[in-house]
């Protein structure tokens, strides 16, 4: 694994966002360190681009505590632009959206602002996936950054959530899902 995500960076922005996400924090948390770092694994990025990669993580799924929803993409995009409002990044702040917004489509993002739309779309489904989908992240890889950042209940935590939706809504597939 030669490049990983900056753990420091990752958790000077969510650390104020203990308290909404709570007991699962651990496990976001490392889910944010993980796909982030799938991101810079698969493509060598600059500390610009990586530092981008790191806040869109960071901010990526926290409509799931902020909104309590599963419908989450685009509740997680104030919060990120206004962390980049406050960090004087504003300039940022559509690339990042957009970064957001497409991480669970399930075709390749082909009219994103930058490449690192779909490079974040691929960092996210590798962890996502349970490495099940790698886009070229070796094994070796892959265990070493689930041994560094383990799952802590992340993925149980999600298909709770998801088995919650899908008893209410039987028919009508996961609202964050895009085509």
């Amino acid at each position: 694994m030669d490049k990983s995500a900056n753990p420091d960076h990752i958790e000077s922005i969510l650390s104020k966002w203990k308290p909404v996400i709570g007991k699962d924090y651990e496990a976001y948390r490392n889910h944010v360190i993980r796909m982030a770092t799938f991101c810079l694994i698969l493509n060598d990025c600059s500390d610009e681009e990586q530092q981008k990669i790191e806040i869109a993580a960071c901010f990526h799924d926290i409509g799931l505590w902020t909104d309590n929803t599963l419908d989450y993409l685009e509740p997680s995009v104030p919060p990120a632009r206004q962390y980049l409002e406050e960090q004087s990044l504003s300039h940022w702040a559509e690339e990042i959206a957009q970064m957001i917004l497409q991480h669970h489509k399930l075709r390749p993002v082909t009219d994103g602002l930058s490449p690192l739309v779909e490079l974040f779309r691929k960092g996210d489904l590798v962890d996502f996936s349970l490495g099940m989908v790698r886009f070229g992240v070796s094994k070796q890889a892959l265990r070493e950054v689930k041994s560094k950042w383990p799952n802590a209940g992340f993925h149980k935590m999600l298909m709770q959530r998801l088995g919650g939706w899908f008893i209410k809504h039987p028919l009508n597939p996961a609202p964050m899902m895009k085509w």
